[in-house]
């Protein structure tokens, strides 16, 4: 596919999606032309890798030998450190945030939005979070200082996503502010 046309990467993410449809997210992560193969149990990883190259094989699709990696248990993924355990923010992510200054004007509060929606799934409460800066899109002047330095403070031990583990209950965490509503399974 021709690379350089407006809609190609759209279609070759449903092309990869209708090749591996019965796999995604349970055997494979596919985003693009990125491809993660996953096992619950290290012993059934080989049988999983079959699976997925002779499905490539099938629809003759190529892979670059200096881009792959293989029997990896900690990998850098669209950007997130994925391990056995789960899925952590990539330090530089983290240190970017913390380098920047508090926000002044509407230019600085989107670029540090921007940032944060990056980060959603790491930090609890975001929207509570980020209330206090709103004031500031409103184009009024009060200082948003407690509720940066709330994030920055929050993002110096960032959680790691993991799966729900079989057998374990999950709990559904609810809070309700005056302007927002959230819920968390964990």
């Amino acid at each position: 596919m021709l690379f350089g046309l407006k809609n190609v990467g759209a279609t070759y993410q449903r092309a990869m999606q209708k090749i591996f449809d019965d796999m995604l997210h349970k055997n494979i992560e596919c985003y693009v032309d990125d491809l993660v193969v996953k096992s619950v149990k290290r012993k059934d990883h080989p049988k999983d890798r079959r699976v997925v190259f002779e499905r490539l094989r099938r629809y003759q699709l190529k892979m670059n030998p200096l881009k792959c990696a293989f029997v990896v248990t900690s990998r850098k993924f669209l950007g997130f450190v994925v391990r056995r355990h789960g899925i952590e923010i990539e330090r530089p992510k983290i240190a970017a945030i913390m380098a920047l200054a508090e926000p002044r004007n509407i230019h600085e509060l989107k670029s540090l939005q921007g940032k944060l929606a990056y980060l959603r799934r790491f930090i609890s409460n975001l929207a509570g979070k980020c209330q206090p800066f709103s004031k500031l899109m409103n184009k009024g002047t009060p200082t948003c200082s407690a509720a940066f330095e709330d994030i920055k403070s929050y993002l110096m031990s960032p959680h790691v996503l993991a799966a729900p583990i079989q057998g374990r209950p999950l709990i559904l965490y609810i809070a309700a502010q005056e302007q927002l509503v959230g819920a968390f399974l964990a």
